[in-house]
């Protein structure tokens, strides 16, 4: 469960990409996001909410993510993701319920004063609203994570110079039938290839933070 990582040496402009006035730049980036996860937008489905986390690893801006329990129900145990889940009726807001499953998945809380803002929603293939919460924690090394084993099998992170390599990146064409439907983008790491709708949120994510 420890937290691995892949890091080399990043070059200057993506340091940058942790210093305060990047961070200002992205969350006036983000403020519109805001009311377009007003009460009633959601759809039938509802929502749920992803935690998709900046850090810094040895001084590497880097993100983190986990990767899904082999033992949970469903198409997408053992997938690589960022920490989330489905907004609880007691959650304010999709940032409450991205900061909730992060302490119930990693065991760590994340202060909402980390939070730069919301990414534009995103949906499953149920139709349901997904919202990505971009927060930066900080260093990695001052966490003591305590992941939960029925959920997370383990946690890792990726640093921004890996992930913007153009050798790590590539992108799975879909079908439906015998006709192209659609092309995502994928992030490869040896053993850990970040897929679907993780990969289009820090392709956005990315997009976002790296200027």
């Amino acid at each position: 469960h420890q937290a691995s990582s892949s890091s080399s040496s990043s070059p200057p402009a993506l340091r940058e990409c942790l210093s305060a006035q990047n961070e200002s730049r992205c969350r006036r980036a983000l403020s519109p996001n805001g009311p377009l996860y007003e009460p009633g937008a959601e759809g039938p489905r509802g929502r749920a909410a992803v935690l998709v986390s900046l850090c810094s690893v040895r001084g590497e801006p880097a993100f983190l993510f986990t990767l899904r329990s082999s033992r949970l129900p469903g198409r997408h145990k053992g997938d690589v993701s960022f920490a989330g889940g489905k907004q609880d009726p007691a959650d304010r807001d999709v940032v409450e319920t991205a900061l909730r499953e992060a302490r119930e998945e990693l065991g760590v809380t994340v202060a909402p004063g980390c939070v730069w803002g919301v990414l534009k929603p995103l949906r499953d293939r149920s139709g349901m609203m997904i919202a990505p919460v971009v927060a930066h924690l900080g260093p990695v090394e001052a966490f003591s994570f305590n992941p939960n084993p029925a959920e997370v099998e383990e946690i890792f992170t990726l640093t921004l110079s890996h992930l913007c390599d153009p050798a790590n990146r590539g992108y799975t064409h879909f079908r439906a039938g015998a006709r192209y439907a659609y092309t995502l983008p994928v992030f490869k790491n040896g053993r850990h290839r970040v897929w679907g709708l993780t990969a289009v949120a820090l392709d956005e994510a990315l997009k976002l933070v790296v200027p």
